[in-house]
């Protein structure tokens, strides 16, 4: 437990804000610098002057010595800076030693007389300070231990250092809040004049780089939807310093939550619709010039595909696709038919002559058919 002395000395502390001997120690110090400047001035001004004029030159006289010269011919005293620091640093430690034994008794005095409490005892015990107004002490509780203690030390850290981190965290949500706005509210010099609504310009175009976004509510396409216009940086600040209870504008949100609130009327409206979507058919509202373009496109796209097909197979094409081997195309019947022709011409002329020769000229006949049917057949 801190003793009366102690105790005292914490009231004043949390009383002052700041410990009492700090004032003491605050004074020393700076009595010290003083001290300190004043011997570096000291020390300059004697080693700036002339060894000679204090007092070298007499010294090295009753000595019966010849002082060394520099190029100049003056007199030189290797002695004299030494001599310099050496006084200089007993000069100091005689002023620090000064200083301490009469700020010594300057702290015990006003410790004793001025920075503290009547000398009555127990006054500390009856003084309350400001903040302890309308404070209720809790009663004393005897079931207290030190782990209950603990946990509660335990309790109010965790509960700072939330506060802490709840603070950060508001401040970069601002930060961001305050970038996000900035995307959306363009800047205005207060030297710009606002723009005239018919001129043919657009507006804000200068700023189109600070604010990409503000079209949204910045244009007068955004105005003709009914979007209210966001201030700007500058009338936003004129009217914070005009209006005394400024308002809050935010023609985004209330546009966004009008629109989420008519969802559920929509939802409604597509179901009701959804058993009707099944039976009815899409209106076909085209017109007699539009299918008759379309029927051409069509044609003249499978036309392109027939001749790029016939002349991979080695078709000629350039006469056109239609009518490329002058009538109908020719069946697999018909090409048997006439092959069974071709045979039977060429059995009877073989067995009519007696050689060979009708019997070729009825094979090679037969096969131009057949390679002239196959080829009707690809087309």
């Amino acid at each position: 437990m801190a003793n009366p002395k102690q105790q005292e000395s914490m009231l004043l502390t949390e009383h002052f804000t700041w410990p009492p001997i700090s004032l003491i120690d605050d004074i020393i110090n700076a009595v010290n610098e003083v001290l300190y400047r004043c011997t570096d001035t000291f020390e300059t001004g004697l080693s700036s002057a002339n060894p000679a004029l204090l007092g070298f030159a007499d010294r090295a006289a009753a000595e019966n010595r010849v002082p060394d010269a520099d190029e100049d011919g003056n007199a030189v005293f290797p002695e004299a800076k030494l001599e310099i620091e050496e006084g200089i640093l007993k000069l100091e430690t005689l002023m620090e030693n000064a200083i301490d034994k009469n700020f010594d008794k300057l702290e015990i005095w006003t410790l004793r007389n001025v920075l503290c409490l009547p000398r009555e005892d127990g006054v500390g015990e009856w003084v309350r300070l400001r903040h302890y107004e309308n404070v209720q002490t809790p009663p004393k509780d005897t079931h207290l231990t030190p782990e209950a203690l603990y946990t509660l030390r335990r309790k109010l850290q965790e509960t700072l250092k939330l506060h802490a981190a709840l603070l950060a965290e508001k401040h970069r949500n601002d930060l961001q809040i305050a970038k996000l706005r900035a995307l959306l509210q363009p800047t205005v010099s207060p030297k710009q004049e606002p723009r005239s609504s018919t001129s043919p310009a657009k507006p804000h175009s200068q700023n189109a780089h600070d604010a990409p976004f503000a079209f949204l509510t910045h244009t007068p396409a955004a105005r003709d939807l009914g979007i209210q216009t966001l201030p700007t940086a500058t009338s936003r600040s004129t009217s914070a310093a005009t209006d005394p209870h400024p308002q809050t504008h935010t023609p985004l949100s209330t546009n966004t939550t009008f629109t989420t609130s008519q969802l559920p009327y929509l939802r409604t409206l597509l179901t009701s619709l959804q058993p009707h979507l099944a039976t009815t058919a899409l209106p076909t509202t085209r017109h007699e010039g539009e299918k008759a373009e379309l029927a051409k496109e069509r044609k003249v796209y499978i036309e392109s595909q027939s001749k790029r097909i016939l002349e991979r197979r080695g078709v000629d094409t350039r006469d056109g696709v239609e009518g490329e081997f002058g009538g109908s195309r020719v069946g697999g019947d018909e090409v048997r038919a006439l092959e069974g022709i071709v045979g039977a011409l060429g059995s009877a002329t073989g067995n009519g002559n007696g050689n060979g020769n009708g019997s070729g000229e009825a094979r090679e006949v037969q096969t131009q058919v057949h390679a002239q049917g196959e080829e009707m057949d690809t087309t």
